[in-house]
């Protein structure tokens, strides 16, 4: 599903619903729907599902199949808008963030390394100076 976010899968769905409602003269169906808009049986189901709970559709289940009827479309309007995009803007700064964070603790390890080499050389230095100094 390529949809961004909840509110826009809301508008689409309510619209397809109109559309078929509109070329059949009966509710549509949920296959009819899925068929449509090219999703899955799960996507829309879930999608469905949510959009019952918040009384946009109704989902009515009978003999024919479950059929799908617009209850109140205004309701859509109550949905965030934002939510994913922010959710995500989120996601990608906590990702850089981390990332800047790992290319600094790169960086201070390979200074610690640097110092722990050149400590390193300065003894066997110091040694050979001592071990000449002796002989």
């Amino acid at each position: 599903m390529e949809n961004k976010n909840f509110y826009s899968t809301a508008h689409l769905i309510v619209a397809t619903i109109r559309v078929l409602e509109h070329r059949h003269n009966a509710p549509p169906s949920v296959d009819e729907v899925c068929q449509s808009l090219s999703f899955s049986l799960e996507q829309i189901n879930f999608i469905c599902k949510k959009l019952d709970e918040i009384g946009i559709i109704e989902v009515v289940r009978g003999g024919y199949g479950t059929r799908l009827f617009i209850k109140d479309h205004l309701k859509i309007e109550e949905i965030p808008q934002t939510g994913a995009e922010s959710s995500l803007r989120e996601e990608i700064e906590r990702f850089q963030s981390a990332k800047k964070d790992f290319r600094h603790k790169i960086a201070s390890l390979q200074a610690e390394k640097a110092e722990r080499q050149k400590n390193l050389f300065a003894d066997i230095e110091s040694q050979f100076k001592k071990n000449l100094d002796k002989k």
